[in-house]
């Protein structure tokens, strides 16, 4: 969008607003065209004494040759329009309308395109919506469901700490419900963001607590659509031990839980899965890191790894008891890193994947 006296105006839009291609101007010089025919056939007419009926036979011909093609290069562009409009009302979003003119009609066209591009938008986002959904409510449902039957089947007993993990995995089952119209609009960027300053090193050993516990349980139900693994090791290094954060703790649970299931998912048989944690540049800034010892991902697919769907080039999870999973986790975690402002990628490891966060902390809160 650039800028002319009167205003913004669009970059193939002349100054003014005036189109030296547009509709009237077109039709103008149809009439025009018209008359000067018609004027140098009488005067043709008057030199060479011809019949008057001939000149005028002559003038609708060419007229209407003229009129022909101008009439053809104005509602072939809306046969098309029409063709795609029809498409899109029955659900078909891929197709375009051709943006190969200067005029009216090419601004119609554009719209039309824009159009389409939005609600091919709005279609996939309502698509991903309830896969993200369906992704983010296993986890706490599979939590919850090996706490009860643990203790239905007298695996261990209703005691109050038993009870306390159960309601952890309730409340938190309610507040991803609560979150279904904040996910509705996560690509808009207007999720509120529950920050709050909390200790790292407890928070994550939480969130590693109950990622082994989740696993243990998925095992030992048999429960596809994620990893089962039990063999690999989860270990927390976090310096210093009373480093603090400023973020949404709910947020960070779903990178930091996202990343762990999808390392553990590619870690080789009895490997090992490290979360680091580390204090940023800024005051209660935070740096994450996510370490496996799977087969790493080949740089040239560093630029998709976040992407939805995408399930990375290895075909096969590298170590048993695993599946491809959804392809969302990753998506998942950039999307709450983005509503942070923060940073995430894939960062060089000598040896596995290594996947690097960066938290702003305090500086990232809108004054």
């Amino acid at each position: 969008m650039s800028r002319g006296p009167d205003g913004p105006r669009s970059s193939g839009e002349p100054w003014g607003g005036v189109r030296p291609f547009s509709i009237k101007t077109k039709l103008g010089t149809l009439v025009v065209i018209s008359v000067l025919i018609t004027t140098g056939l009488m005067v043709i007419a008057m030199r060479t004494e011809t019949e008057l009926r001939f000149i005028t036979v002559f003038s609708m011909i060419a007229t209407l040759l003229i009129t022909q093609f101008v009439a053809h290069s104005l509602t072939s562009p809306l046969d098309e329009m029409n063709t795609v409009a029809r498409s899109i009302s029955h659900g078909d979003y891929t197709r375009r309308v051709s943006e190969n003119r200067r005029d009216e009609l090419g601004d119609l066209a554009q719209t039309i395109n824009v159009m389409a591009d939005e609600l091919e938008a709005q279609d996939r986002q309502r698509k991903e919506l309830v896969a993200n959904v369906s992704h983010e409510l296993r986890t706490p449902i599979a939590g919850l469901r090996a706490v009860l039957e643990n203790v239905v089947d007298g695996i261990s007993e209703a005691d109050p700490e038993t009870m306390r993990t159960a309601l952890k995995q309730t409340e938190r089952l309610g507040r991803l419900v609560e979150t279904l119209l904040d996910l509705s609009r996560l690509d808009n960027g207007v999720v509120p963001l529950r920050r709050r300053r909390f200790e790292v090193w407890p928070y994550l050993s939480g969130v590693l607590k109950e990622a082994n516990m989740v696993a243990s349980a998925r095992a030992t139900m048999g429960s596809g659509g994620s990893h089962t693994r039990t063999d690999v090791h989860l270990h927390l290094d976090v310096t210093p031990p009373e480093l603090t954060a400023h973020a949404d703790p709910e947020r960070i649970h779903q990178v930091v839980a996202n990343l762990i299931d999808n390392a553990v998912k590619h870690s080789p048989p009895h490997g090992r899965v490290t979360v680091r944690a580390r204090r940023g540049p800024l005051p209660e800034s935070l740096e994450l890191e996510v370490l496996d010892e799977g087969p790493g991902i080949p740089r040239s697919e560093w630029h998709r790894v976040f992407e939805r769907f995408n399930r990375g080039a290895v075909r096969r999870p590298h170590g048993p008891g695993s599946d491809g999973g959804t392809g969302l986790g990753l998506a998942i975690a950039r999307w709450a890193v983005d509503l942070h402002g923060g940073r995430i990628g894939v960062a060089e490891s000598e040896r596995g994947c290594r996947i690097l966060i960066t938290l702003p902390g305090e500086s990232s809160v809108p004054s």
